[in-house]
């Protein structure tokens, strides 16, 4: 079930909006919590790179029998590693420095994963900026999903039938986001400058290259394509269960009405999940998401130790903040599409 700390949104008597967030920061910035951990990044990044470099060379192996397709699930769970070690260096968790930060994410995003960086960044930037805010958040916009009934209205034809039924296709939609991501990479390099569409695309091309040398010389083409269609598609399922429960579901900002400071901004928007060192490695310490939000550089091992502090200074300040088990946060997310799409069953 899901457990909030206290249960009203107004600000309390006296406090401003800007004053809510700097004693929670004073503390958490005392406490050394948004020092860098080089080393553990550095030891992440290694072991996930030599635990990459392994299944490639257990594809080569074994790549003549169908057995290889066990290494598919294996390599899907180290992808979604990578992925968390990109955003965590769009993030400047793993280092303050810029352009360290930018080469870490183009490694991990445009050349180990086919998806681009600079794309990536820029969207999830803006998401937290304004985390389900319906005119800001880029990732509660109209699409193949809605996320309130005004989007829903506007629906037609065959996204009329998407909305519909979002709840129950949202986790087989997932099974495509591996491939989806790599289609946005390549879309997106027309807004690139020349310089960055040079270096961002020649990774991406480098991946799929690779990639497809990979398979198609270790394997035969039916291997090949199971192999990939199988890896890509549970990359994608193990993203949406990383993203689904952090937001959906939550508080959305009326674009109309009273503005927000961060903290209110960061927490009512937000859902932790509940769990232990399986869980933080799972969900890639995205389980951590008001933490995560309220402190975006923060490094990932820090986010478990901020959570107390944070928790704290909510209640006392009389925000919600909310957290669940990982199956209620997915129970949750799919009930607020399914009601949002509910009104168009019933015509």
């Amino acid at each position: 079930m899901t457990q909030t700390v206290a249960a009203v949104a107004e600000h309390p008597p006296g406090a401003t909006v800007g004053s809510e967030f700097t004693p929670l920061l004073r503390t958490v910035k005392g406490q050394g919590l948004l020092d860098r951990r080089h080393g553990w990044y550095a030891l992440g990044i290694t072991v996930n790179a030599l635990a990459l470099a392994a299944v490639a060379v257990g594809v080569v192996l074994i790549g003549h029998s169908w057995w290889v397709l066990l290494l598919a699930p294996l390599l899907a769970l180290l992808c979604a590693r990578t992925a968390f070690m990109g955003h965590d260096a769009g993030h400047s968790q793993i280092t303050a420095n810029r352009s360290v930060s930018r080469l870490i994410g183009l490694v991990h995003g445009n050349l180990l994963l086919g998806m681009s960086y600079s794309w990536w960044n820029e969207k999830h930037n803006r998401h937290h900026a304004n985390p389900n805010h319906i005119d800001k958040d880029p990732d509660v916009a109209a699409d193949v999903l809605v996320f309130t009934s005004e989007q829903a209205s506007g629906r037609a034809g065959f996204r009329r039938w998407l909305t519909r039924n979002q709840a129950w296709l949202f986790f087989p939609l997932t099974l495509l986001e591996g491939i989806a991501l790599k289609i946005h990479g390549f879309r997106d390099l027309r807004r690139q400058t020349p310089r960055e569409r040079m270096v961002e695309g020649s990774l991406l091309v480098v991946h799929v290259a690779a990639y497809a040398a990979l398979l198609l010389t270790s394997m035969s083409i039916g291997q090949a394509l199971a192999f990939a269609a199988l890896h890509q598609a549970l990359f994608g399922l193990h993203l949406g269960l990383a993203f689904a429960p952090n937001h959906k579901g939550m508080e959305m900002p009326d674009p109309e009405g009273e503005r927000w400071g961060h903290l209110r901004r960061q927490v009512l928007t937000s859902r932790n999940i509940r769990g232990g060192a399986l869980t933080d490695w799972f969900l890639g310490g995205l389980n951590y998401q008001i933490e995560h939000h309220l402190f975006p550089s923060m490094p990932r091992p820090h986010l478990r130790l901020a959570q107390p502090l944070v928790r704290a200074h909510c209640r006392e300040l009389g925000i919600p903040y909310t957290e669940t088990g990982l199956v209620d946060s997915y129970r949750e997310a799919l009930r607020h599409m399914y009601e949002v799409g509910e009104p168009l069953r019933g015509e």
